[in-house]
């Protein structure tokens, strides 16, 4: 056998002294998961794994929402968080993230709901949209979206941020805890009959999504187009985030506008100023 290089010993010791690579965290153990579950089912502060990627994070997600949904029932649909380029800057992302809507978080209009419904409760303009057919996954516009849609809902998200700190959240953890999803308030459908496909897609990018008080007073208030410059451009990303989009899917959008903290007494009203008829939903919280 032929003996090593002066030249291989050499690099053979290099090598030996450099430091160790990092070790890479991997997708949270069964038990971890299952004490965030209890934490969230319980709307107690939870600890969020330590995640430092997210295809990690998503592989959390998957196992949190398998636990929950033997709560609140069948996944439904999908969400599109952090939609804001501002908030995407904010934890160093260049597109949104997703999470799992389930049966049980969907509430009616006028529902009335405890205001610590969560952990660090929060309340925030948002709009739903219906996948009508399985064609959708071809679109590549939000016109061919509209038409692959069978409803348009407004819609109050109820998310819950789940930690003492938000502080605490990174985009990795964000994703771990299903991005928030925890109770939305859904609204009559849209009328869309005998509305031109080519003026809705405006309306939406146009429309003031507009968040008063029970007093009247503006909450808050924001553009369509301040979702991805066009909310329905949040079902495209998430076709391409790697979903299969089926007939019946529920799609929220994404945030119009700031969070707000709910307290008892206050009745959120969300109006879509621009869309046909004005579509409003609301919600009240009690102690």
């Amino acid at each position: 056998m032929r003996e090593p290089s002066i030249l291989h010993l050499i690099l053979i010791m290099a090598v030996s002294l450099l430091p160790p690579s990092p070790t890479r965290a991997a997708c949270p153990g069964d038990d971890e998961v299952g004490a965030l579950a209890a934490a969230i089912l319980a709307a107690r502060p939870a600890t969020v794994p330590d995640l430092d990627n997210l295809e990690d994070a998503y592989c959390a997600q998957d196992k949190l929402v398998a636990r929950l949904a033997a709560h609140w029932g069948a996944p439904v649909g999908y969400k599109a968080g952090l939609t804001g380029r501002a908030v995407q800057e904010r934890f160093g992302l260049d597109e949104p993230v997703r999470g799992v809507l389930l049966a049980d978080m969907l509430l009616e209009s006028g529902a009335v709901v405890s205001a610590s419904f969560g952990a660090r409760p929060m309340v925030e303009a948002d709009l739903i949209a219906v996948v009508g057919s399985d064609a959708i996954n071809q679109a590549s516009t939000p016109e061919q979206v509209l038409e692959g849609l069978s409803a348009l809902h407004p819609f109050i998200e109820l998310p819950d941020l789940m930690v003492s700190d938000p502080d605490e959240l990174t985009a990795a953890r964000i994703v771990a805890i299903n991005v928030g999803a925890r109770k939305g308030v859904l609204g009559e459908p849209i009328r869309m009959a005998g509305i031109e496909p080519r003026a809705l897609v405006e309306a939406l990018a146009e429309m003031s999504v507009r968040v008063t008080d029970q007093d009247g007073r503006i909450l808050s208030s924001a553009p369509g187009s301040s979702v991805l410059d066009h909310p329905l451009n949040a079902v495209l990303w998430l076709r391409d985030s790697g979903l299969v989009l089926r007939a019946g899917d529920r799609i929220s959008l994404g945030a119009f506008g700031p969070f707000i903290h709910p307290w008892p007494g206050l009745s959120v009203t969300v109006t879509y100023d621009g869309l046909p008829g004005t579509p409003q939903v609301s919600v009240r919280f009690v102690h």
